[in-house]
């Protein structure tokens, strides 16, 4: 008896724990008249991560002012929406629906932008419980890199161009690590075509990055040890070209000889 009692008093707080968390948010909201009433109430909403209800506010401003600007304004809302739930597929597909219908909006650019920055949101997690996040998939990161260069292409003159190349250049830099990482586990191994194949790669798709003093030098003794001469003096050239006037150049000079 005392163990039923006791699971009916588990059960029963249980109940309305779960009561507690959905208070609120059953049934439809007091609706406003006008559809920016609407939106800003959606928006609250939304501040207060009150999910269901801000869905509720842009979908009512969606589908009862068709024809007005707000209606746009609750695409985009329901799209921030699946942001801000960490949904990020959900959100692109959002973003991307916007922007082929309504290609010549004032926000289309913020609604590309959008679309991109859910790539870098759903980067491998740096959890320090977790591998290091070079170790892990790298599809996220380089489809921000793309979505983020297109956009430069697309958008020069938007406002979020500056964090678009910053994020660009911060997926660049992960991608450099990770095929150093990659060419470094090939070296202990010493297989050392399998160390140049990774570093050219490096070189020829991330340039500019904090690694390519580091990669040039690893390839030059990657190369040596292939016993390719040719290939190991035209690694120190590089040098020269991509980092003049540097200590690193400077010791590229001494290894050529001259």
């Amino acid at each position: 008896m005392r163990s039923a009692v006791a699971f009916l008093s588990a059960f029963l707080l249980l109940a309305s724990g779960c009561a507690s968390l959905t208070s609120g948010q059953a049934g439809e909201p007091d609706y406003a008249v006008t559809a920016d009433e609407n939106l800003r109430l959606g928006a609250e909403a939304l501040e207060n991560k009150d999910f269901l209800r801000a869905q509720k506010y842009f979908e009512y401003v969606r589908a009862k002012f068709p024809y007005q600007e707000a209606a746009r304004e609750a695409e985009l809302k329901l799209a921030d929406l699946e942001f801000a739930r960490e949904a990020f597929p959900e959100a692109r597909e959002a973003y991307q629906s916007f922007i082929k219908l309504h290609p010549t909006h004032p926000k289309v650019d913020y609604a590309a932008y959008r679309s991109a920055l859910t790539h870098v949101e759903d980067y491998p997690s740096e959890f320090f419980a977790l591998p290091p996040s070079e170790e892990k998939d790298q599809g996220e990161i380089q489809a921000a890199l793309l979505a983020m260069e297109e956009f430069q292409r697309q958008y020069p003159q938007s406002e979020f161009v500056d964090e678009a190349r910053a994020h660009a250049d911060d997926a660049r830099k992960r991608l450099a690590e990770h095929e150093l990482y990659v060419a470094a586990f090939y070296k202990k191994r010493e297989r050392w075509k399998a160390v140049a194949q990774r570093l050219e790669a490096l070189l020829r798709r991330y340039p500019g990055t904090p690694y390519e003093e580091q990669a040039l030098f690893d390839l030059h003794t990657a190369y040596v040890r292939l016993n390719d001469p040719k290939k190991a003096e035209e690694t120190l050239r590089q040098v020269l070209r991509r980092l003049p006037g540097t200590p690193a150049a400077e010791r590229a000079q001494r290894l050529l000889g001259s």
